[in-house]
């Protein structure tokens, strides 16, 4: 997940920083403090893939805009991202949900399920790195405990963190209760009524309209979206 040298790069950018201004920060001034020009590409590389770097994209943007807010919440916020954009690692989502708190986790465990999710598709070379990339993002964002003894544990639940996950479903095409539902919202490990408290606190802290009367409950994103962004969403939201 490069957590840490995520952390570098956004504390040394503007938050209203342009792609070219990531790929300078990174490749020409090596914020990330990399020995070599390769070195400095292939982070650049692996970081665009995992966050797209772009404010562009809506995902990106929102969570640079609850960046800096929490530290707390920053992995919370740089897995949900990675999910978004990594189809591998979101495929060990329910498996990693699925464990019970405590439970060990091993690298062959691990192995396995990606071998039984993707048959024939990867040497075993690919499967241990795959693994052991997997195990780290999970262990970074707070779901597994320990360095090579690796246990289920409980990730850190902030509203910045609610709110973000609560915009993905939205950006699925989700709205009112449906939001509180989506394979997203299961990230922070908590009851429903833990998570209604989190939306919340989210709502007094300006970082989304949540509105609940008599059951119904209504959440709105100011600001996170432009209106194309907005017709797209739109279009989804008749699909699913």
């Amino acid at each position: 997940m490069m957590l840490d040298d995520l952390r570098v790069l956004l504390s040394h950018t503007q938050l209203n920083a342009s792609r070219a201004d990531y790929v300078i920060a990174i490749v020409e001034n090596n914020v990330l403090g990399k020995p070599t020009r390769k070195s400095r590409e292939l982070a650049l590389r692996h970081m665009t893939a995992l966050y797209d770097l772009d404010p562009v994209n809506p995902i990106f943007r929102a969570m640079r805009q609850l960046w800096a807010l929490d530290e707390g919440a920053q992995p919370m916020l740089a897995l949900a991202v990675a999910l978004a954009r990594d189809p591998l690692l979101r495929s060990t989502q329910e498996f990693i949900l699925g464990l019970s708190p405590g439970a060990r986790v091993t690298r062959d465990a691990v192995e396995a399920f990606l071998g039984s999710t993707y048959p024939d598709r990867f040497s075993p070379a690919s499967l241990k790195s795959f693994s052991q990339n997997v195990a780290g993002t999970w262990t970074a964002a707070g779901h597994l405990l320990g360095h090579v003894r690796k246990s289920r544990a409980l990730p850190e639940a902030r509203p910045e963190s609610a709110a973000m996950l609560l915009f993905l479903g939205f950006l699925e095409g989700r709205s009112g209760q449906r939001l509180f539902t989506s394979e997203w919202v299961s990230l922070l490990c908590v009851s429903a009524e833990e998570f209604e408290s989190l939306a919340n606190s989210a709502s007094h802290r300006g970082l989304l309209i949540f509105m609940n009367a008599g059951g119904v409950k209504e959440v709105r994103f100011p600001g996170y979206v432009t209106s194309e962004e907005e017709q797209i969403r739109q279009e989804v939201a008749h699909v699913i």
